[in-house]
């Protein structure tokens, strides 16, 4: 049993969880758009996101040289084959999607490395880092493998990111309740600003324009419509159930298990 918690936690801690939740949405986008399975863009995705996730979390401890117990020094190592796999999926992208995928890259570098100060970074100017980390999410996962596909910039592709941009700020408000607790107060969070209940609200409420986006697409899918619905329910109780004394392991893999979900629903559908 242990050696089985310690995988899992490597799975997690070494952010493969939350790159199979991004190529999810990677999925999803392409599904929406009826464009064909691209391996490039796949595992652009998939491994930058590992590699860009690592280097969020864990580059303080390897610029200073502290890599610290086995499962880091495993974090490196699969973070380094990361940044290989990812450079050589990114080098068979069309040059638009590089140019694109730079910038993204370099909103993640500014949001970690303390470049304006000796002590900060986007990530911790308060009330920033909700946004940004929405804004990544929302570009690498529905505008990068559109760009790719040659997908014109058309209004639903407009309200595709929109919803992606607030699901990711829904699931957000629930990382942030669940580390209410740990987190240095002057970074701010929306939970420390009005209050767990509060927080609650207001990503209930945001499941509202998220559902109702979809009624505004050229073509609306009814199939997708009742796929939401389901969406929008376990999101919610995900929400409501959200505490500061819950495990991390709820927001690390139950949480952020959810586009993979909401993939699955539509392959099981549709």
């Amino acid at each position: 049993m242990r050696a089985i918690k310690s995988i899992f936690d490597f799975y997690l801690h070494g952010s493969i969880h939350v790159a199979m939740a991004v190529l999810a949405l990677v999925l999803m986008t392409n599904h929406m758009f009826q464009n064909p399975f691209d391996y490039a863009m796949a595992g652009f995705a998939f491994f930058g996101t590992i590699f860009g996730y690592n280097f969020v979390k864990y580059e303080s401890l390897f610029r200073l040289k502290k890599p610290g117990r086995k499962q880091l020094q495993a974090i490196l190592g699969i973070s380094l084959l990361s940044m290989l796999a990812s450079a050589f999926c990114f080098l068979a992208l069309h040059r638009n999607t590089q140019i694109t995928a730079v910038i993204f890259f370099g909103l993640t570098f500014l949001y970690t490395v303390p470049v304006f100060s000796n002590t900060k970074n986007i990530r911790n100017w308060s009330g920033v880092k909700i946004y940004m980390v929405a804004f990544c999410w929302a570009g690498v996962t529905t505008l990068l493998p559109l760009i790719e596909a040659g997908t014109t910039i058309i209004s639903d592709v407009i309200l595709k990111f929109g919803q992606r941009f607030l699901l990711v700020i829904i699931l957000i408000l629930i990382f942030e309740i669940i580390d209410l607790k740990n987190d240095d107060p002057t970074l701010m969070t929306v939970p420390q600003k009005i209050g767990v209940r509060k927080t609650k609200m207001l990503g209930l409420f945001l499941l509202l324009p998220f559902y109702v986006l979809e009624f505004l697409k050229s073509t609306v899918d009814i199939t997708q419509l009742w796929i939401n619905i389901v969406l929008v329910i376990v999101t919610a109780l995900f929400t409501i159930f959200a505490t500061p004394e819950r495990s991390k392991y709820y927001t690390s893999f139950w949480v952020e298990s959810i586009p993979v979900f909401w993939l699955l629903l539509v392959w099981l559908f549709s």
